[in-house]
């Protein structure tokens, strides 16, 4: 059994973790309320601009002069993962169920017989996929410097992936992240970019008329869409992180009390023992005189 003041040094130790994870989850919660209404405002202009390239996109679906975006490479040989994690920890399971999606993805692709390439965005999901998918890493975007998430970062990666798409390196890439849905809920999300898929809208084909054509429009905004769906997915993972934190430490408090209960009850009973076995050699000295 621990001496006592091994107990007394474990519970003020306890102690001082319960003050670090309680401070983390006000932080968390403060950060979560700016990172939660950018990821809500961020939504109803991401639904707009899907909306009006699925109608220009119905119209020249067939079209043999279709933007590459849309039409892709016409193969669907080789793979990009953009899996967008995490720069820090102590966020619970966030980071682990995007790469979780996403590894089970390359793993079935690789069953295929395709080609696999990792793009990371985030040190935490890098460091897990370098484990068991280390092979198939061909980039990192670090944005470890950035404190608020901005459309020119995401604009640097979508830079990235379409130059990597128009040097031939892939054929279809999709981007992984977690969607906000509560401060304990996020759902791990997988959005294909390259070629761009849209949903099927009623009415099929474009309920307007475009000047200059659909063709020379979309090329003007597929990038743009491709920017913005990087931008979306990096505020719903923003959100996503600090509700998963804030409930992380949350639970890390409760364990922490409980434990810090639990190391008292059994530092008083040793203390307990320890003044009865005192008193009873006291006592036995005694009668021995």
């Amino acid at each position: 059994m621990p001496s006592l003041k091994d107990l007394k040094i474990r519970i003020e130790s306890v102690k001082s973790t319960r003050k670090i994870t309680k401070a983390m989850q006000m932080v968390a919660a403060a950060k979560l309320r700016r990172a939660q209404e950018a990821a809500e405002a961020a939504r109803p202009y991401a639904e707009r601009m899907e909306t009006v390239l699925s109608n220009l996109a119905a119209g020249v679906a067939n079209s043999p002069t279709a933007p590459r975006l849309l039409a892709g490479s016409g193969k669907d040989e080789t793979h990009l993962l953009v899996v967008a994690t995490s720069e820090r920890g102590l966020c619970g399971g966030f980071n682990s169920t995007i790469v979780r999606l996403a590894r089970a993805r390359a793993v079935r692709l690789l069953a295929e017989g395709k080609t696999v390439k990792i793009l990371t965005v985030g040190k935490k999901g890098r460091e897990q996929l370098r484990r068991d998918l280390g092979a198939h890493l061909v980039g990192h975007i670090d944005l470890s410097e950035v404190k608020k998430i901005g459309y020119s970062d995401a604009s640097r990666i979508a830079q990235d992936v379409m130059h990597r798409f128009g040097e031939g390196e892939f054929d279809v890439c999709t981007l992984y992240f977690n969607r906000f849905q509560s401060v304990v809920s996020q759902i791990p999300t997988a959005r294909q970019l390259i070629p761009a898929e849209f949903e099927a809208r009623e009415g099929g084909g474009s309920q307007y008329e475009y000047e200059p054509s659909e063709e020379a429009i979309l090329a003007d905004l597929l990038p743009r869409g491709v920017t913005t769906q990087i931008f979306t997915g990096l505020l719903e993972n923003g959100a996503s992180e600090q509700g998963a934190r804030m409930s992380a430490m949350d639970n890390a408090t409760r364990n922490a009390g409980e434990m810090i209960d639990k190391l008292t009850i059994l530092y008083n009973r040793s203390r307990q023992q320890a003044i009865t076995s005192e008193l009873i050699e006291i006592i036995s000295g005694a009668e021995a005189l």
